[in-house]
């Protein structure tokens, strides 16, 4: 097949895909609006998709994938528009996948993100969290937060990222972007390195380790704003799984950190989004939102995390939001289907219980 990596980005672009498949035995495939379709209708052959990795990876990083079985890094297309790149070898063939990184920055208003959660970006210390699965929009909802403290905020905001997607142009405030690998060693190495570089606000790129999770604490309690991201659904369960990645010994500890320093979780999940005519056309976030408040920080310190969602239900007036709540609101909106409302809900009788209340 006479295909040039180029092309295939070109029509990623074009089409308004997130994402594009490189496979042997399987022609190039696009991700649009969530679902994937081919680009071709002839596959790659195995030389096809050695190519097509080759033409975009310099030697170090085909050494790496060669050693360690993949290579993660950022591309820039000619027209400015840039993909985070993984690639990686599944069964002896080479295959990659390239994320499009949205060239412009949303607005919190645009993303969806409740107002009360603007507030949150003004506090002078403390730990926020944007988590969700794989390809659920954290990155770009921690864009957006960060983009909103340079234009607001005169602090040093220092970023943590593997690797760097959105590039950010110093406004009001003073931004340094290190990436791991190229910059610094590791996060954790990076996060002990950015406390001495007289730091307000720094984002932790991913919290993978257990290493780089003490770190995020430390510095959330040492008096700086900490943004990190989990690939977890829900408050109780972000927070339960920091705790579970500690010794048995320093968990009671690190509840009380946590119950000290947490200021927010925000989950988000992306769902397809209907336009007026009721097809999908592009895609919307529902969230789920905690905000720190007494009775939440008594929750996690007495590892009573299964009561959280009580307080979702009545924190409100705090900024707080359950996960069923949103995606009501986006479906009596007309953005979400009555499926789609039903199998992400995470108590669906309930949902549809409620939803016939206000019928009558």
């Amino acid at each position: 097949m006479d295909v040039h990596m180029s092309e295939l980005l070109q029509a990623t672009i074009d089409e308004g895909g997130s994402d594009l498949h490189i496979r042997a035995y399987m022609p190039p495939e696009l991700r649009v609006h969530g679902e994937l379709c081919p680009l071709a209708d002839e596959a790659l052959t195995e030389e096809d998709a050695y190519n097509l990795v080759k033409e975009i990876s310099t030697d170090e990083q085909m050494d790496e994938v060669e050693k360690n079985g993949g290579a993660d890094f950022a591309l820039a297309h000619p027209d400015g528009t840039r993909f985070r790149v993984s690639v990686f070898k599944e069964r002896k063939r080479y295959g990659a996948v390239l994320r499009q990184i949205p060239s412009t920055l949303l607005t919190l208003e645009q993303i969806g993100i409740p107002p009360t959660v603007k507030e949150l970006l003004f506090k002078p210390r403390g730990l926020i969290l944007v988590t969700g699965p794989t390809g659920s929009g954290k990155s770009t909802t921690l864009a957006s937060m960060l983009n909103v403290i340079n234009h607001e905020r005169g602090v040093h905001i220092i970023t943590i990222e593997d690797p760097i997607e959105f590039y950010h142009t110093s406004a009001k405030s003073l931004i340094t972007q290190r990436e791991v690998g190229d910059d610094v060693p590791s996060f954790a190495e990076a996060i002990r390195r950015a406390l001495r570089q007289d730091p307000d606000v720094i984002l932790v790129g991913e919290m993978r380790d257990l290493e780089t999770i003490a770190a995020a604490i430390t510095a959330a309690e040492t008096g700086h704003l900490v943004f990190g991201t989990l690939h977890t659904t829900g408050a109780a369960e972000t927070i339960d799984r920091i705790v579970d990645a500690f010794p048995t010994n320093q968990q009671e500890q690190v509840r009380t950190q946590l119950a000290a320093g947490l200021q927010a979780v925000i989950s988000q999940i992306l769902l397809p989004k209907l336009d007026a005519r009721g097809e999908v056309h592009g895609r919307v976030a529902a969230f789920e939102i905690m905000t720190s408040t007494d009775a939440i920080r008594s929750r996690i310190r007495d590892n009573k995390t299964n009561m959280i969602k009580s307080d979702l239900q009545t924190g409100a007036k705090f900024g707080m939001m359950t996960l069923d709540a949103s995606l009501t609101n986006l479906y009596k909106q007309g953005l979400i289907s009555y499926e789609e409302l039903i199998t992400k809900s995470q108590d669906p009788d309930s949902v549809v219980a409620k939803l016939k209340e206000e019928m009558v």
